[in-house]
């Protein structure tokens, strides 16, 4: 049940924000209530990341202030906002990869006995009890570094839920999770919510938040644009107050041409690496031409991601056969692939995808840096003009090619990871997961590129575990299941009685992704 609309417990009035010359915020006036969970929209740059900062403390405005329960407030620090039961969950996760969970969930505010030690039981039975909240039961002493993507954005959450947070932002925080962890960490949101908790939901992917948001409020170039209560809008009306256009031109519209055959796997296998006795990949056969886009959608552990890493050479399968044009991938590194014309834009664009130190020039260059040297030199002319076509190519918005990586958006530094393997001279171009993390006019820009490249004759192959996604974007569509195929839509072939890819429901694709069969059979 909706919990009825009260006064404001947190609210941002007439708050503007600039940066030297750019003004992230413009008078934005931005309100949360007890109870109510409120979906924050816009595309990268709009503003969403930079407002929450300033209620939780991170950043101070330049004019406007913070009122809460309806007195002005100095938010000083994260840690000054938190006191204040303001906790956040940031996008990019800030977790210390080196320590246990436990001491992740703990740090800086440490449970201390009464000689002043700190007491380790007690951390370790909260961070057993809040895991089993979240339905994810891992040993609390497991380094975060050995967790997978979703796991640690799992401990993330659970580190917020600690703080007991009067309000609760969210930025992102289903990015890496399967459809079943999403459905459990709503079912700890409705519980916060029942609790009085006023919780700021920001995501990309706009359907899901839609189903827990009560209240709906849209950002637009730091501005805000448009507030409306959940239940009285749709995903359309989200699109075009988001980006002044309608969804339907989003996804790209194409009739591919194909070439020969570039890519092929033969009853591939491969261990999973987290645990060397389960297969990750499981008998797998399948096909890319050249001209053409191949989806893979699968959930967490079908296999999708370690597919793609074996065939970017990261990990080495424990039988099959992989052939780039008829002719044997036999080379184990992804050097050596990347020599031969197979590239791999990675899930984890912060962990394997970007270099922090770096600008985003030397960001855009590094996997082709040989290409530039002329004798024993890199030649920086040709280097700087690669560089800024690539740039222009990929439509990255940046100040320019000196400009810090970590200046941009999420959505600009996913076309940059695109652009540096582009950089490569790929012939087989994939795509982890492409665009996660990123709103839906990067989206867009990301379809449109992958469009483009096989239209050049590339074999993209990408996976996703968006179901809208999977079926827009490919011309052949590949389903996967505890590492085997278990189902194949190719576009414009009748599947499923007298569905089409295209019309092929959410349902039955999460159906066929769990072990079911095309035929509907179990």
């Amino acid at each position: 049940m909706t919990a009825p609309i009260i006064g404001p417990v947190l609210r941002a009035c007439e708050v503007t924000k600039v940066y030297g010359g750019t003004h992230a915020l413009a008078g934005v006036d931005f309100a949360v209530a007890p109870g109510r969970v409120t979906a924050l929209f816009g595309e990268n740059g709009a503003g969403k990341s930079t407002l929450m900062k300033i209620l939780a403390g991170i950043e101070q405005p330049t004019t406007g202030h913070v009122e809460l329960d309806g007195r002005a407030v100095r938010l000083q620090s994260s840690r000054h906002a938190a006191d204040q039961g303001i906790a956040i969950i940031h996008q990019e996760l800030s977790l210390c990869p080196n320590l246990s969970i436990q001491d992740n969930l703990f740090l800086a505010r440490e449970v201390r006995t009464a000689f002043g030690a700190v007491d380790r039981k007690a951390q370790r039975e909260a961070t057993a009890a809040v895991l089993d909240r979240l339905e994810e039961h891992v040993d609390p002493d497991r380094l975060v570094g050995d967790l997978r993507l979703g796991q640690q954005q799992l401990v993330e959450i659970a580190r917020a839920l600690l703080q007991r947070a009067r309000v609760l932002i969210m930025d992102e925080p289903t990015s890496a999770l399967t459809a079943p962890e999403v459905e459990v960490l709503f079912r700890v949101i409705r519980e916060l919510t029942a609790a009085g908790v006023a919780v700021v939901y920001i995501s990309h992917h706009l359907d899901e938040a839609l189903d827990i948001a009560d209240d709906v409020v849209v950002l637009r170039d730091g501005t805000l644009v448009a507030t409306a209560e959940a239940a009285r809008v749709d995903i359309r009306w989200i699109v075009e107050q988001m980006v002044g256009r309608d969804q339907d031109t989003l996804f790209p519209s194409r009739e591919p041409v194909l070439g020969q055959e570039a890519l092929a796997v033969r009853d591939l296998t491969v261990a999973d690496p987290a645990t060397p006795d389960r297969l990750a990949v499981n008998g797998l056969s399948l096909a890319v031409r050249e001209g053409e886009i191949v989806g893979v959608y699968g959930l967490m552990g079908s296999g999708r991601t370690e597919l793609l890493e074996t065939l970017a050479g990261r990990l080495r399968p424990a039988s099959g056969e992989i052939l780039l044009s008829g002719t044997p991938l036999d080379g184990p590194s992804v050097r050596d692939r990347i020599a031969r014309g197979v590239v791999l834009v990675p899930e984890d664009r912060q962990r394997d995808g970007l270099v922090q130190t770096m600008s985003v020039g030397q960001n855009l260059s590094l996997a082709a840096l040989g290409a530039f040297v002329r004798g024993l030199f890199v030649s920086e002319p040709r280097e700087r003009a690669a560089v800024a076509r690539t740039i222009a190519d990929v439509t990255v918005k940046t100040s320019g090619a000196q400009a810090a990586i970590g200046s941009l958006s999420g959505g600009n530094q996913q076309k940059v990871i695109i652009g540096k393997a582009l950089l490569t001279g790929p012939r087989v171009l994939l795509l982890d997961e492409p665009s996660r993390g990123v709103d839906v006019g990067a989206k867009a820009d990301i379809f449109e590129l992958m469009a483009a490249q096989a239209r050049r004759g590339l074999a993209v192959l990408f996976t996703t575990s968006d179901a809208e996604e999977a079926l827009h974007i490919p011309d052949r569509l590949l389903v996967l299941a505890r590492g085997s195929l278990a189902g194949e839509f190719r576009r414009g072939e009748l599947r499923l009685g007298e569905l089409r890819l295209g019309e092929v429901t959410r349902e039955e694709l999460m159906r066929v992704s769990g072990g079911g069969t095309q035929d509907g059979s179990s």
